[in-house]
């Protein structure tokens, strides 16, 4: 069966804790998609300057994080790694004339294996991870995502791992309580206008065409995995958008679905 694509907001490394409604909303994601021969995280926190991807054996859980309870330093996700998908997915950048490494180390960032603890807490699906290259444009991560399009025939659920918001200052100086400020309401709502309108063009040029997008995203290593997905996606304009959840007053928690089956 063909897999749908997907791209998570991974929120807070403490999820896995306080899962709250985000996490509810992935565990019913989890049961409800069918079951992935394997897994292809691209997450906000593996940068390189060429695309690498992982196929360690064991992959180790990465708390690439600091200054959160010891409780959640204790967490693992034991999830076999998938070193034949991810030759798989080698072969198809190479393919499409894009460079790639192999890395035989890597373990899971928190960008994969939170979201992917309470979706399938089971760690039974083989993961791999591919790296984003944040000195590239949004043109780069979503061919990044149609070389990868013949994975979905062969099962792999491919999942970009980020942030639909992404201003961690903001956030740390924004007081509890108060209300989601314009700047970001309006930046969600502009991101999901494109994206049901089918809208690449417009996606690829966020920075300049988005209401306070720089403002929401300083750096954009937290949007570009959504890129990815968006370019692995059959029609865009067809997806589901998810968990309508702000956290810490800005901090979109939004969850596209693409090509749902």
């Amino acid at each position: 069966m063909k897999m749908p694509v997907l791209f998570v907001s991974h929120g807070a490394p403490t999820l896995p804790l306080s899962p709250g409604e985000t996490g509810a909303a992935w565990r019913t994601l989890g049961e409800q998609l069918p079951m992935p021969s394997s897994i292809l995280v691209i997450s906000a926190h593996w940068e390189t300057d060429t695309p690498a991807i992982s196929c360690t054996v064991n992959p180790e859980t990465i708390h690439d994080f600091s200054g959160f309870p010891e409780e959640l330093y204790r967490l693992q996700y034991p999830a076999p790694g998938a070193s034949e998908m991810a030759h798989s997915a080698a072969n198809a950048l190479q393919q499409a004339g894009i460079p790639v490494v192999l890395n035989d180390a890597r373990g899971l960032d928190h960008g994969a294996w939170v979201p992917l603890y309470l979706m399938y807490p089971n760690a039974d699906i083989p993961v791999a991870q591919l790296s984003l290259q944040p000195g590239k444009d949004t043109a780069w991560h979503i061919a990044l995502g149609r070389a990868l399009r013949p994975l979905r025939d062969q099962g792999v659920l491919i999942v970009g791992s980020g942030s639909i918001t992404h201003n961690l200052r903001e956030i740390f100086q924004y007081p509890q309580g108060a209300p989601v400020p314009d700047w970001v309401t309006e930046f969600c709502g502009w991101m999901a206008s494109q994206i049901r309108a089918g809208d690449l063009i417009s996606l690829g040029a966020y920075r300049s065409l988005a209401p306070h997008a720089v403002k929401n995203h300083p750096t954009d290593e937290h949007l570009l995995p959504l890129f990815v997905s968006l370019g692995a996606a059959d029609e865009i304009e067809s997806a589901r958008h998810l968990n309508h959840v702000m956290t810490y007053g800005m901090l979109g928690m939004d969850m596209w679905l693409f090509d749902p089956v």
